[in-house]
């Protein structure tokens, strides 16, 4: 046995640690216990393993530091220990204890320190792998010296570069003609992107630099990369037009450019790039059309621009592209005109989202031959007439949002035919009739929401509706019965007759106590229209402020990762931490109100919320100043917006302090609570009457009343806010029809 050169034991299950006695075996040449359940810290005494050339303990759980001894086997050539919870740092004169090495790859453990200057005397070196680890520093200048070397790993360290040091390694990388990967994403490099990239080898493959905070333009040279697959330059603040050159990159399949600041048209060349199969260029500024020659792209299983400036009728060539299986992402663009009845062509298709746009007519009933469809997401447009019947024919269907449409006509029986619908969203519609009562069949339903139509009848009490809350059916006057916790009316008209004396004692304790209420709102509203007269004059300029942008890192870092001590508060969706922003040596103080991911609803909330602050501007709302939407490290969505702070926190805060909390200094005063009411009736008549379009809060209550450091009080909340159509206000006022209570009970809207 002591004349083995070769053990190889990869994905065996192995456990416990390893043998000392493999020190015994000096003849070994390979070593692979790779992708096992090894643990424990690698053992020193493989320095004797004199012959070795070959070390693979990948993928095990190894910890603890790598023996220097490693270091000192001169015939090593190949390293592998990615996948470990190993640490320590690299040895400075690595390149000259490791001659003879070719293959290094450390990535994805918890390595730290500088990548010596050393390692570029690795002349033979052919990968270089350190991704993933707590690396930090500059990249070696002159690491392009290693001539031969074909994948370079730096991902997902804390590496550094700016626009007066730190990118010298690119140029040099112009001397590695045989390079085809390059991963520099998830650093911390900063400044211009060098304009030395469009110099690197014709053989690179894959190119990742995103997740910095790199800037400046993509270089219309980008063409000369010519051999490029995957091209990566997502969550970093480059701006600029894509280039027309782009379309030179005959064998792109992947394309990357999301939550940039991309600008100006998308150019029609990109349908050149018949390979490619994923394009990703969401949250950017992109405007103008969608080129209809990205009906070229045969090959594409997905298409997302979603969040971007894009406008006019989505073209027809898309919605033929059969290939697309995966997702189609329009969504909350300017795109206008009808849904193309070639809608029905994309029958492999997953995901069809559309919402947050402009289109209008009928939902083709050709939609229904995409049999493999789990996601129709089209609220937030102007689709008029019935909901198509034969959706039914969908029958992988999970989620179907129709929300913010003009609908019409009843609900359709043909939803119990969708057994596997979880999620149905169809609030503010025009629908009308009774809710079917076979939407208690389908056993995986989690979410209905009918709010603001004009359903009438009793509502169901089996399945889904056993836990439906008054927020998914308000607004609709003429629904009665259900479950207990709607609180509707009981759908008869006759109650038994109780003893009279004591039953005229609530209608009189309830007529009192209005004749008051109404006293004091009179009173209220009188000071109010005072104060107006004299304030008018005070509110913000309308004017659009150029608001920062922010990262999911500022945030996580802001927040001291989130913790309980910047916790301000909890609701439904999410919660509100007090966070400091660095912005060029200044630290600001915010509150930022980060939504979960995980509630159902959140992203809705955080649609509206954005949709209804981007409109306002006014002393008494509470003034937002950026948000965020991104990726988090975990590969979940990440939403949240960027609110002044408050340092008085909420109105409910004062009127009733938690025991465990420290009570204000002292009580409101009457003359601060009249104050403070007559700052939000001044809200509220900006909201209703002096806003384009109108909106209505629908969720006034102590908590979402905000108290400056002067004690005036700011408007907050919007998550569940009404934006009317235009010219809408004055057709409410006129309405007699009652659209019910939105939010919380106690606050009812004008009209």
């Amino acid at each position: 046995m002591t004349n083995l050169k070769k053990v190889s034991l990869t994905n065996n299950s192995l456990t416990g640690a390893v043998p000392a006695s493999l020190a015994n075996l000096s003849f070994l040449q390979h070593l692979d216990l790779s992708i096992n359940q090894l643990e424990g810290s690698i053992p020193p005494g493989l320095r004797g393993l004199r012959s070795i050339s070959h070390i693979d303990l990948s993928a095990n759980g190894f910890s603890g530091a790598l023996p220097s001894s490693l270091y000192n086997l001169s015939l090593l050539r190949s390293l592998q220990v990615e996948g470990n919870t190993l640490q320590g740092s690299i040895p400075a004169d690595i390149g000259d204890r490791l001659p003879a090495m070719e293959k290094l790859v450390l990535s994805r453990n918890r390595f730290s320190g500088a990548i010596p200057h050393s390692v570029t005397n690795l002349s033979s070196l052919t990968a270089l792998r350190l991704g993933w680890n707590q690396f930090s520093g500059h990249v070696p200048r002159t690491l392009g010296r290693s001539q031969d070397l074909r994948y370079l790993e730096l991902a997902g360290n804390k590496l550094e570069a700016d626009n007066s040091r730190g990118w010298e390694f690119m140029d040099s990388l112009a001397n590695c003609t045989q390079l085809q990967y390059l991963a520099l994403d998830n650093n911390s490099f900063r400044g211009q992107l060098p304009g030395s990239v469009v110099n690197l080898s014709t053989s690179l493959e894959k190119f990742f630099i995103g997740y910095n905070n790199i800037s400046g333009e993509i270089p219309s040279d980008i063409s000369n990369l010519a051999g490029l697959k995957v091209l990566q330059v997502a969550n970093t603040s480059v701006s600029g037009a894509i280039p027309e050159s782009i379309g030179k990159l005959a064998n792109l399949v992947m394309f990357f450019m999301f939550n940039n600041a991309l600008s100006g048209l998308v150019p029609p060349s990109v349908g050149n790039l018949t390979r490619l199969n994923w394009i990703l260029a969401y949250n950017n500024n992109l405007e103008g059309p969608i080129p209809a020659s990205l009906g070229k792209l045969k090959d594409l299983n997905i298409l997302d621009m979603s969040k971007n400036r894009l406008n006019g009728s989505i073209p027809r060539e898309i919605f033929k592209l059969s290939s697309l299986s995966i997702q189609l992402d329009l969504s909350y663009n300017s795109l206008s005109g009808p849904l193309p009845s070639e809608v029905g062509s994309l029958t492999n298709l997953n995901w069809l989202v559309l919402s947050g746009n402009q289109l209008r007519g009928r939902i083709p009933e050709s939609i229904s031959s995409c049999t493999v469809l789990e996601y129709l997401l089209l609220h937030n447009n102007s689709f008029e007439g019935s909901i198509p019947t034969n959706l039914k024919n969908i029958k992988g269907l999970t989620t179907v949002s129709l929300s913010m449409n003009k609908l019409s006509g009843t609900i359709p029986d043909a939803f119990d035919g969708i057994a596997t619908l979880k999620e149905l969203y169809l609030a503010q519609n025009n629908l009308t009739g009774p809710i079917p009562a076979v939407l208690q069949n389908l056993t995986l339903l989690s979410v209905l929401d009918l709010s603001f139509n004009n359903l009438e009848g009793e509502v169901p009490t089996g399945g889904v509706f056993r836990n439906l809350t008054y927020e998914w059916v308000q607004g609709n006057s003429k629904l009665c019965g259900g479950v207990h916790q709607l609180h509707l009316a009981p759908c008869s008209s006759l109650y038994p007759v109780r003893n009279h004396k004591k039953s005229l004692v609530v209608p009189l304790t309830v007529t009192g106590s209005l004749m008051l209420l109404v006293s004091v709102i009179v009173i209220v509203w009188l000071l109010h229209r005072k104060l107006k007269e004299s304030n008018k004059f005070h509110m913000l300029p309308l004017t659009i402020d150029k608001h920062q942008r922010v990262s999911y890192q500022a945030i996580f870092n802001g927040t001291n990762e989130f913790s309980e001590a910047n916790l301000l508060g909890k609701g439904r969706y999410g919660a509100v931490y007090r966070c400091t922003l660095d912005d060029e040596g200044t630290a600001t103080s915010v509150a930022v109100k980060v939504f979960d991911p995980q509630q159902s609803g959140s992203s809705k909330s955080f649609e509206v919320e954005c949709e209804a602050l981007r409109r306002v501007r006014h002393r008494c709302i509470l003034k937002i100043i950026t948000c965020c939407a991104s990726i988090s490290p975990q590969g979940q969505e990440f939403k949240a917006l960027v609110f002044e702070l408050m340092p008085n926190n909420s109105l409910d805060s004062w009127l009733h302090p938690k025991s465990q909390e420290r009570a204000p200094c002292s009580t409101l005063s009457l003359a601060q609570r009249l104050d403070i009411a007559v700052d939000i009736l001044d809200a509220l008549d900006y909201l209703h009457n002096d806003c384009q379009p109108p909106i209505i809060h629908c969720d006034i209550k102590p908590s979402n009343i905000l108290l400056a450091q002067d004690m005036t009080a700011r408007v907050g909340d919007f998550g569940i806010a009404r934006v009317l159509p235009e010219n809408a206000s004055q057709t409410m006022l006129n309405s007699t029809s009652s659209t019910g209570v939105r939010g919380s009970i106690g606050y009812i809207a004008p009209g």
